[in-house]
């Protein structure tokens, strides 16, 4: 008969079967992570994962959240370090570029289109919530202070985006050093200059802005 398990022990359990299987992905992709392979991985019986979690899918998705906590976590420390709204922004726009470079198979495993959305799995559903605040939420204070115009959301969509493309170039072996059309930018030259020009476009529709209301009074 097998032993009662504690809270604790389901929760390490839980965390070590989440690494095992993040450490899978990283090594084989989504199609290595298997219930079998896990179960190999952990040296336990080919049966013992499903006591924790349902399927394979159940496993990703939570290995996914965790992943998002993680990315969040380094965003949110990077925005409350103390400076101007400015340099707070910019501090979380280098901690967005930094994880993704020190810890490519979570942000592979965060973005990936062949696992689990969110649907039935509120934990991932969270966590990608909190994610997405926290890519955007340094915008706002830009806007109040009249720095930039516009919807705040809208504006964190256009920098996340183009986050979003170095890095996946970056990661995928596109960028300096690494692919011939373009041997002398690295991410760090493109972040920066996209940064600049979207900078410098924001402010220019704001001045715009201004000029338009006073051509009208």
């Amino acid at each position: 008969m097998p032993r009662l398990l504690s809270e604790d022990d389901v929760s390490d359990f839980r965390e070590r079967l989440c690494k095992a299987a993040a450490k899978l992905f990283s090594d084989k992709g989504a199609d290595g992570v298997t219930m079998r392979e896990l179960a190999s991985a952990m040296g336990v019986s080919a049966m013992t994962p499903y006591r924790y979690f349902r399927d394979k899918t159940e496993i990703l998705a939570a290995v996914r959240a965790r992943a998002f906590d993680k990315f969040a976590a380094a965003l949110e420390e990077a925005y409350a370090k103390p400076g101007s709204a400015p340099e707070r922004a910019h501090a979380t726009g280098e901690a967005y570029v930094r994880f993704a470079v020190e810890h490519p198979s979570d942000y592979s495993l965060m973005f990936s289109e062949w696992l689990p959305g969110e649907g039935d799995h509120p934990e991932l559903e969270r966590a990608k919530r909190r994610a997405k605040q926290t890519m955007t939420a340094h915008v706002r204070p830009l806007v109040e202070m009249g720095l930039f115009a516009g919807d705040p959301d809208l504006i964190g969509h256009v920098f996340w985006a183009m986050l979003h493309g170095a890095v996946t170039l970056h990661l995928a072996g596109k960028l300096a050093g690494q692919y011939p059309a373009s041997p002398q930018y690295g991410i760090d030259q493109i972040v920066a200059e996209a940064t600049r020009a979207l900078v410098e476009g924001f402010r220019v529709q704001r001045d715009k802005e201004c000029e338009r209301k006073t051509s009208s009074r």
